[in-house]
């Protein structure tokens, strides 16, 4: 945030990301923080961060194609699935090694992303959610029928640690560095993305599509770009997911993981990059306290059963979203941002 006082004189110095001494001191102290934490938390917060950081990925991509161009998407977790497999398919099947079958997963699911993008341009609106939710239930679909020595059918199939040359990253501590720097990698080139001129389309798109038109946008081809570029982050995001639990199974990529997803934009801010990495930071974490404290609950209290306890995290989701479609509707970062205003304009009220 900039101080009161604090003005700039050239375009470069107010379009920069980071801007003051203060700012640049901080991200590295976040940053170092960062690189040390697999060496501070124990085993089970680095698996929880991993977690956290390929779901960051996914939700990202969510946001730009949702948040910033205004497509709904309730089958971000397809994406993420055809991802997860194409990965997956490409290492077993076909012997590619990590740094290849990665990016070969986020092209498959972009691929797919480009089909319901098409959707994009002729409906919008409760039509389009039910298209994207179609895409949810199309893959659960063609995994299950399609000849189990393909997808593994029902059962799934494993992968091998993921490979580096002679370095194998086989345990959670091992794959951290990797998925940070694969995150910080994403989320910079969206940044890039909504600095850019498509950036610019997706949101003139999003605010009002006949406008933009009018303008001389290609309103057919931004939406179409913004499933593609939303299903490429989610292919990322399950191929890093499949090598980290190295397993994959239709019913790790379902619908509710797409509404999870919504969620986690919510909270965090519709358009904001940062806001879909802090909505994914504040709902996993939740999410995995009432994994930990869901045993020891049940423990205390015999009464309570184990779906009980475990259903509250999806009455939790309910009441996120509802709570701040209520009172927040603009997320966490739109109150970060009114105190930003504060703090410039400090010691003055207006």
């Amino acid at each position: 945030m900039d101080p009161s006082g604090t003005f700039f004189t050239r375009y470069e110095h107010d379009s920069a990301l980071v801007r003051t001494r203060a700012q640049w001191f901080a991200l590295v102290l976040f940053a170092a923080a960062l690189l040390a934490f697999p060496w501070l938390a124990s085993p089970r917060l680095v698996a929880v961060a991993n977690l956290m950081l390929t779901t960051a990925i996914v939700v990202v991509g969510l946001q730009i194609t949702t948040g910033c161009a205004g497509q709904i998407n309730l089958g971000q977790a397809a994406f993420m699935g055809v991802g997860a497999y194409g990965a997956s398919v490409m290492e077993v099947k076909l012997g590619l090694p990590f740094w290849l079958a990665v990016p070969v997963g986020g092209v498959l699911a972009a691929t797919a992303g480009w089909a319901f993008g098409q959707t994009a341009s002729r409906i919008k609106g409760f039509y389009l959610a039910l298209t994207t939710i179609a895409a949810q239930f199309l893959f659960v679909f063609v995994v299950l029928n399609l000849p189990s020595s393909w997808l593994g059918g029902v059962n799934g199939f494993s992968l091998q640690p993921a490979r580096l040359g002679p370095i194998v990253f086989d345990t959670d501590r091992s794959l951290y560095h990797l998925f940070l720097a694969a995150t910080a990698l994403m989320v910079f080139g969206a940044f890039g993305i909504m600095r850019s001129r498509h950036g610019r389309a997706f949101e003139a798109v999003r605010d009002d599509d006949v406008a933009a038109g009018m303008m001389g946008i290609d309103v057919a081809g931004t939406k179409a770009r913004a499933f593609v570029i939303g299903a490429f982050y989610a292919g990322i995001g399950g191929a890093l997911w499949a090598y980290q639990i190295r397993f994959v199974s239709v019913d790790q990529f379902t619908l509710f993981n797409s509404i999870w997803f919504i969620a986690m934009m919510i909270v965090g801010g519709l358009g904001s990059i940062v806001g879909a990495l802090v909505g994914t930071v504040v709902i996993r974490a939740v999410q995995e306290t009432i994994t930990s404290v869901g045993p020891d609950l049940i423990e205390r209290f015999p009464s309570l059963s184990t779906d009980l306890v475990f259903a509250s995290m999806n009455v939790f989701l309910g009441l996120a979203i509802t709570g701040f479609l209520l009172l927040e509707p603009k997320g966490l970062m739109h109150r970060w941002n009114i105190f930003k205003a504060t703090y410039r304009l400090w010691p003055f009220p207006h």
